[in-house]
């Protein structure tokens, strides 16, 4: 039965895979990869099992208490809900506007349109805002499967076929990652920042969990909840080494640089697949990559709507007393955030690089006192003995929160000092 079982509970693990695969991977990875070569290629792999406990955490308390992480988070504290909600209100436009601003310029490429990049972000969140309106959970929950297959056996091929030409930099334009270099050390924070989501995610897949498991007919184990987010973490992080590699061998020491421009930055991503695989592919491989970033922009959408919902009832009882229907919390929210992303996209003229630093540097200050906060809720008396982590997963989360602590110490020193 669990094979059966399994199956039915996949979706938020592929959800969480969908809303990290983004601009963390085609922007991010990709451009480690042709800057420094392989040489942040343990970064990345470092960043990824850091950041394991936390994530896990999320549909760990989901499943084990039948409540979110938002829940959690006020069983221990007034305090945790309130740090909780200033990071979210403050990273949750820039995340959003990073986003879609990508999603934009892949779309303006593709298209040939040639509208202004806050115009057509616009235009793209609206739409995204009706699909989420008509579809919500249901839609999100079969658009991702096939976006995630459709990205994995693109990026496989595009892999596969760089490799076969060869890793051949040229010396005259390679260069190496240097702690002494202030722009690398910066690159380097944006980089981990968002690897391989912002930590928002896992408030995120509880949400996600809840709602995968008040539609199922059976009440799902635990271990069944946590294959299913190991299939979507370990995923992510495969990709993540994929698109690393496609920017070391196609671009490192080709004296080419990524455009912080978003239709700029989307003609050579789709050029860098379409010289390896061949100009048969551009339509297959434009399709995955706005398929990706679309299934961001979409999840990105519909999950701050869902955290703001209950952190709207909690600070204001009276509205949760007032019994207004859960669409209307959901509605008003989509529209405040596109509100606010559109408005953050036109005071930064609609520049990618701009949007994806601000926001993954917000990410990367804010991801040891998210980590913290996951690691006291999960490990709270509230929680039943048999559904908290284990000694060596505790372990493994100190090892982690004292990475991120000391690493971000690292960053506030070296940028204010």
């Amino acid at each position: 039965m669990i094979n059966k079982n399994l199956l039915r509970v996949l979706g938020p693990g592929l959800l969480y895979a969908g809303a990290a695969v983004g601009v963390s991977h085609l922007v991010q990875s990709t451009k480690a990869g042709a800057g420094y070569g392989f040489d942040l290629l343990w970064i990345l792999v470092l960043a990824n099992a850091i950041k394991y406990p936390f994530f896990e955490f999320g549909p760990r308390y989901a499943t084990v208490t039948g409540n979110s992480l938002i829940e959690g988070y006020s069983k221990i504290g007034k305090w945790a809900l309130v740090l909780f909600a200033l990071v979210t209100v403050f990273t949750m436009f820039s995340i959003q506007a990073a986003v879609t601003i990508v999603t934009a310029g892949l779309a303006g490429n593709i298209f040939g349109i040639g509208l202004n990049p806050v115009y057509l972000s616009a235009i793209l969140l609206v739409i995204t805002m009706l699909v989420l309106m008509i579809g919500r959970y249901n839609i999100l929950d079969k658009l991702i499967k096939l976006v995630i297959v459709l990205l994995t056996v693109s990026t496989l091929i595009a892999v596969f076929s760089a490799m076969g030409k060869g890793y051949h930099p040229d010396p005259e334009f390679a260069r190496n990652f240097s702690w002494n270099n202030r722009l690398d050390i910066f690159f380097l924070i944006t980089f981990i920042g968002w690897m391989p989501a912002p930590l928002d995610v896992t408030i995120w897949q509880s949400l996600w969990t809840l709602e995968k498991n008040n539609s199922l007919s059976f009440k799902p184990k635990l271990r069944e909840v946590l294959i299913d987010f190991k299939i979507g973490y370990i995923g992510t992080a495969f990709l993540a080494v994929c698109f690393l590699t496609l920017g070391a061998y196609v671009m490192y020491g080709s004296n080419e640089e990524l455009s912080p421009l978003g239709v700029v930055f989307a003609d050579q991503l789709i050029r860098m697949y379409t010289s390896n695989i061949g100009h048969w592919s551009y339509y297959f491989i434009a399709i995955a990559a706005l398929s990706t970033m679309f299934s961001t922009t979409i999840t990105c959408l519909d999950a701050y709507p869902r955290v703001m919902k209950p952190l709207t009832e909690a600070f204001f009882p009276s509205v949760k007393k007032r019994k207004f229907h859960s669409d209307l919390f959901s509605w008003f929210w989509i529209i405040v955030i596109i509100i606010g992303s559109v408005l953050l996209l036109s005071i930064f003229s609609g520049t990618m690089g701009v949007m994806v630093d601000i926001a993954t540097t917000l990410s990367f200050v804010t991801a040891s006192l998210l980590a913290i906060l996951n690691y006291i809720v999960v490990t709270d008396k509230h929680v039943p003995k048999g559904g908290r982590p284990g000694k060596w997963l505790r372990i493994y989360a100190w090892v982690g929160i004292v990475f991120l602590c000391g690493f971000t110490l690292f960053y506030l020193y070296w940028r204010f000092m």
